[in-house]
């Protein structure tokens, strides 16, 4: 990693390089727009810290022509006057973010380590978007994701059954899908089957069949989804609501590898495999006497455990890219990105109901959005539900930051600057004096 400083005033570029250096961060230095249009012309730069008020070439026309003819590259702009239409300007003709001279050691590492994570986190949506390609591709690179894969990898070439735990909305069935499709069974039925959404008096039959005459209304033979999954995959999704008695009867098919009609006195051979799913905690449904302890073993022979999405934000730029492809194909829209701010806001977000959710905040966000970034005001999430950044310094760094924030926001608007953060036009245009912030 390689940072350009671009500055005329020598002994701010050298305190700038040290610190980087502490940072174990590579930099550069240029003395004037020019200098830096050559260096990034040669090298390759993660971010740009540059000046505003330079000879020659300043620093809203080197950005000018970083956004029309050089790399694609973040930008921070320095002032040492403060002037806010020029930090206006530069902010609306791209600059990622700004800081005011003389400015905290702390505040630019601070900074830099923001939009260079954004950038990251760009890539990370780009390839998110990439994987739409696969419907059923488990997204994530986090450590916990890479362990899940690996497992699933090693699991998918046997026969054994399978336990996915975790909570709902963490893709239970996803992971059923991807270890039936790595599997031999792939060319073979995937058959799955929430079990606490079909009626008890319903749930034997749809998981046997039955014969005809078997019982009032058995007009014809009925073939159970055990048959239907046959040398497939057949998956129980929320396990932990089978009643008792037909826990003994899965723990049989289980043993016997046979299952019998109801009404049928047949016993016919099944090569099924089964793989079932719970966000219950099926130790402690045993111990209620809810659930049968052979047959837990018999169903946990290998654990998938997922974690929520709360536990690897890391992943969420991933998945809000494959989301965003997902749902600007199936709704039409030009949908290509998401701003950082809005992203912040979901990385700290949450998520009781997890993947699931994001996902319904994404397809919500996607047919609201007025342009082609999905922003704050497009995310159902309110704004608040983010951990604070807490701005380092004294108080009156951090009153002068607000008010240059609240005036950038509002295009330098005093009145509605002041609105926003409580005070009177009258105040804003002392704090504006006395920080030496400038402009009209």
């Amino acid at each position: 990693m390689k940072i350009l400083i671009v500055d005329d005033e020598l002994d701010i570029c050298e305190r700038i390089v040290r610190l980087l250096k502490l940072e174990e961060i590579d930099a550069m230095v240029a003395h004037n727009g020019l200098s830096a249009q050559r260096l990034l012309e040669e090298e390759v730069f993660a971010a740009v810290v540059t000046d505003l008020s330079m000879p020659g070439m300043d620093g809203l026309q080197l950005v000018k022509w970083i956004q029309e003819k050089g790399p694609d590259v973040p930008v921070i702009m320095m002032s040492a006057y403060g002037k806010i239409p020029e930090v206006i300007e530069a902010m609306k003709m791209g600059v990622q973010d700004y800081i005011v001279k003389p400015f905290n050691p702390d505040e630019l590492l601070i900074r830099l380590r923001r939009i260079l994570k954004n950038c990251t986190f760009q890539e990370q949506i780009l390839i998110g978007q990439q994987q739409w390609s696969d419907p059923q591709n488990l997204i994530g690179e986090s450590a916990e994701m890479l362990k899940i894969k690996a497992l699933i990898e090693k699991v998918a070439p046997t026969s054994s059954t399978v336990l996915v735990t975790g909570e709902r909305g963490t893709g239970k069935e996803v992971v059923a899908r991807k270890i039936h499709e790595l599997s031999s069974r792939a060319d073979k039925p995937f058959i799955a089957i929430n079990i606490g959404g079909v009626p008890e008096n319903l749930l034997e039959s749809e998981l046997f069949g039955y014969e005809k005459g078997a019982f009032t209304g058995a007009l014809s033979r009925k073939i159970g989804l055990f048959e239907i999954a046959s040398s497939g995959t057949l998956f129980l999704d929320e396990i932990g609501d089978m009643p008792m008695y037909l826990q003994a009867k899965l723990l049989r098919v289980l043993q016997e590898r046979k299952i019998q009609r109801l009404g049928g006195t047949l016993s016919l051979p099944i090569d099924v495999r089964i793989i079932s799913a719970t966000d219950k905690s099926l130790e402690e449904q045993i111990q209620w006497g809810l659930f049968r302890e052979d047959l837990y073993y018999r169903l946990n022979v290998i654990r998938i455990a997922l974690p929520p999405l709360k536990e690897r934000p890391e992943d969420i730029p991933l998945l809000v890219g494959y989301f965003i492809a997902k749902y600007t194909k199936t709704i039409r829209k030009s949908i290509q990105n998401i701003t950082p701010d809005a992203l912040n806001i979901l990385q700290n977000y949450h998520f009781p109901g997890n993947m699931r959710e994001l996902e319904n905040i994404i397809e919500r966000a996607v047919i609201l959005a007025d342009s082609e970034m999905i922003s704050v005001k497009d995310l159902a999430v309110s704004p608040t539900a983010p951990k604070a950044f807490v701005k380092k310094g004294t108080l009156d760094d951090i009153q002068k930051n607000a008010i240059l924030d609240a005036l950038l926001r509002w295009d330098g608007n005093r009145t509605k600057a002041a609105e926003e953060l409580g005070i009177t036009r009258q105040t804003i245009i002392k704090k504006i004096k006395d920080y030496g912030l400038g402009g009209d």
